[in-house]
């Protein structure tokens, strides 16, 4: 397993959709095994292909608590088959735009449609904050970030805000 470099806003391969896995092999079991020690390490709940620059539609995820045993998901082409009309928000925050947060309505829970990787075929139930992370994420594989769902007034602040953080990091 290596860590790999996390891309931060506004790098352009954020904002692209990404293309659907055709074979789960070992080549994608090493990007997923590096996507979770990477999310491990910043860390964060969840992770997506584009946010370490593979264009693919690859997610790792692990919403359990720190006293918990971990609980990792690895998700190859995730989709949503349903979702809830009832909704809940979420403070979110991601890490390709760090120590910025917004709350996000979303749908409370979710169905998905995933490939695990030995490539079998699995459908989950997802609510509360599995779900919103599945949702999250997913996201990240279309070109959607969190701050798309905010105002851009809103949304420009928090890009200016990290903008400025990685100037100062660059510059100490």
């Amino acid at each position: 397993m290596a860590l790999r470099e996390i891309l931060i806003v506004p790098d352009p391969r954020l904002k692209q959709e990404c293309d659907p896995v055709s074979e789960v092999n070992d080549e994608v079991r090493q990007i997923l095994d590096d996507m979770l020690e990477t999310m491990y390490d910043a860390p964060g709940i969840g992770l997506a292909g584009p946010q370490i620059g593979v264009m693919k539609r690859l997610v790792v995820l692990d919403v359990s608590d720190d006293k918990e045993k971990p609980e990792p998901m690895k998700l190859v082409n995730p989709e949503i088959i349903w979702e809830s009309e009832d909704c809940s928000v979420y403070q979110e925050g991601c890490l390709s735009i760090p120590d910025q947060y917004a709350d996000v309505e979303r749908p409370l829970e979710v169905g998905v449609r995933y490939r695990d990787e030995n490539g079998k075929e699995h459908e989950i139930e997802a609510e509360g904050l599995l779900a919103t992370c599945i949702q999250h994420e997913i996201d990240h594989l279309d070109g959607i970030l969190f701050t798309d769902y905010l105002s851009a007034l809103k949304r420009n602040m928090i890009l200016k805000k990290v903008i400025k953080l990685q100037k100062s990091k660059k510059s100490a």
